[in-house]
């Protein structure tokens, strides 16, 4: 879990934007920044190395939003995001959500279906990229 202000979370915000932000020619705004401090914030390190990264925010006493996952180029593949996306289930349900939901990009579909995700609704766009919701019962 990162702590929102250290140097951990640095490294959060920027590997966010490297891989999610920057590639669309978008930064963060103070405002969503801000945001982030009242969010459940999880990384994966090797030694002081933040490799991935994820934010649960809740939509409602029962129900828990993954955003903003990201997981360093070239480390994509190995397992990194999958163990996040574990650890992730297993806080929400420590903290008793019962459902896990996300706006997935379509390129990243495949990845949570074999974590047992299915798709809801119709795709749209969001960020100037097709997105399209998903969820899991936990």
């Amino acid at each position: 879990m990162i702590q929102y202000g250290t140097k951990e979370y640095e490294q959060m915000v920027a590997l966010r934007y490297q891989m999610l932000r920057k590639p669309l020619g978008l930064n963060f705004s103070a405002q969503e920044l801000e945001s982030d401090k009242d969010h459940i914030l999880l990384g994966c390190f090797d030694d002081d190395v933040l490799e991935g990264c994820c934010m649960l925010v809740q939509q409602d006493p029962q129900i828990v939003r993954l955003r903003q996952m990201a997981v360093l180029q070239g480390l994509q593949g190995k397992g990194i995001g999958r163990v996040l996306m574990l650890f992730a289930e297993n806080v929400a349900r420590d903290r008793r959500y019962k459902k896990m939901i996300m706006h997935a990009r379509n390129s990243s579909t495949h990845f949570f279906e074999k974590l047992g995700y299915h798709t809801t609704g119709n795709p749209f766009i969001e960020l100037t990229i097709q997105h399209i919701v998903m969820e899991k019962d936990l």
